[in-house]
């Protein structure tokens, strides 16, 4: 027998904006994590705002939990509806609200995507930086406060965000912000929602600022004999003052997947990618400062692109690291993504090596180096519980050995499940802050339950 919330939803939206099939409820169960599947009892598609606050307003009643649902693309689980429930997806609200080039300012729904508003606004010779690999929904990146490739430069998720729009659990409908770039009035909200995974509210619009895309851009990459030599490498870059779009760490066992994936060709050394964008000049300049710098510090095989394709050839290259390594037929993957200061990278960086060497197990070392911000992708056999303890405790020791050394357990993935045992370690006392927000803005804990805190 149907329930009866699922029923008042139905009726509510229109009928293509419900399914109960089993397609889409397996969709909805899962992410690109390895965590647990945990299918919904309902995915709703709402169109608008109004169509989000009816079907909290349902949820509300029914006391029925809610889990949001951008493209699936995340890696902590956030989209998992461990309570079943209603799972929302936002693939519907995909458009721009307001495009303000005047302003460099753009205004759209949470389930437009990274590529797709790129298609559309650098045609006006703008863009949207932020690049964490996965063309994920803007959404999404907003509730994990995402970041990626460009981090070093540009920053994340929560600098880009003015504005946004969220309905609260008890219906009400709020802006945490302006249109202003900068204000000193009140509570920082709109910090406050960012990197909430869904917990506090549901984000249906965003506001985000706009970048000029540069003059000229110039890939280049390098190798060095240990991975140590490249963390020490992109230290020396960023103390010189080169103002580099983007520098990648990735260690010769990464790199050998993704030529073996892609067919890709890449010497099979830990390397550095770099990125120099600007006026062509300055771009020039910048990358022969730092070719002269890492030519000093012995380094190897330096390389420019010759064009625009190889320079992009590069990046796809460093975006399907991940899909090299779950490529491997029988095993899953799990990973870390600490963040420390940038002083103290070389000496985690030589840590997670040494972890995923004791274990036994397969597994790389890459990430976003110039902000202090590296994964691990630790290949195990799920079938295998010893496999699968060691490869969580090279997770747990990496994650712990980041907090003591004054970072965090997650830079850019988020809590999610996975790194709920690490906020006390971390926050301390600030954890009973949080938890007191959540249950001032949610009491019924009706949100995405089960993220974030235990």
């Amino acid at each position: 027998m149907t329930k009866y919330w699922i029923t008042q939803l139905q009726n509510t939206l229109k009928e293509d904006q419900c399914s109960t099939s089993v397609s889409e409820l397996y969709r909805h169960s899962h992410d690109e994590s390895d965590h647990a599947p945990v299918e919904p009892e309902i995915v709703c598609f709402p169109e608008s705002t109004e169509d989000v606050k009816a079907i909290m307003h349902i949820a509300r009643e029914a006391s029925v939990a809610i889990t949001p649902f951008g493209v699936g693309s995340g890696l902590e689980g956030q989209a998992i509806p461990l309570n079943a429930g209603i799972s929302i997806n936002f693939e519907r609200m995909n458009r721009i609200v307001k495009f303000s080039p005047e302003d460099l300012l753009v205004t759209v729904q949470p389930g437009i995507t990274r590529l797709q508003l790129n298609h559309i606004i650098n045609r006006h010779g703008l863009q949207f930086p932020i690049d964490p690999g996965a063309d994920a929904s803007i959404g999404g990146m907003a509730a994990t406060n995402a970041s990626g490739t460009t981090a070093v430069r540009y920053g994340v998720m929560r600098d880009q965000i003015v504005d946004l729009e969220v309905v609260l659990a008890d219906g009400t409908l709020l802006h945490t912000g302006t249109k202003a770039k900068k204000s000193s009035s009140g509570y920082h909200l709109t910090g406050l929602f960012t990197g909430s995974e869904g917990t506090l509210g549901i984000i249906t619009e965003i506001t985000l600022k706009l970048h000029g895309i540069p003059e000229h851009t110039i890939a280049a990459s390098c190798t060095f004999e240990t991975p140590h030599q490249c963390a020490e490498a992109a230290h020396t870059i960023l103390l010189s003052g080169i103002p580099v779009q983007r520098m990648e760490f990735v260690d010769a066992y990464s790199i050998a997947k993704v030529n073996v994936y892609g067919n890709y060709g890449l010497p099979e050394k830990h390397s550095l990618f770099f990125e120099f964008a600007g006026m062509k000049g300055a771009a020039e300049e910048e990358a022969a400062m730092a070719q002269e710098l890492l030519t000093d510090m012995d380094c190897e095989n330096w390389r420019v692109a010759a064009d625009s394709e190889e320079r992009s050839l590069i990046w796809k290259a460093r975006h399907e690291m991940a899909y090299a390594y779950r490529h491997q037929a029988g095993m899953t993957i799990t990973g870390g993504d600490v963040c420390v200061p940038i002083s103290k990278l070389p000496e985690l960086i030589d840590y997670a090596r040494q972890l995923i060497a004791e274990s036994g197990l397969e597994g790389g070392v890459l990430g976003h180096i110039g902000d202090g911000n590296f994964h691990t992708s630790i290949a195990y056999n799920a079938k295998d519980p010893a496999q699968q303890l060691a490869a969580e405790e090279i997770n747990e020791k990496l994650a712990y050995r980041a907090i003591a050394l004054e970072g965090t357990c997650t830079g850019e993935h988020g809590v999610g499940l996975g790194k709920m045992k690490y906020q006390d370690a971390e926050h301390g006392a600030a954890v009973a802050v949080m938890k007191n927000m959540k249950r001032m803005l949610d009491p019924n804990n009706l949100l995405n339950p089960g993220k974030i805190f235990s």
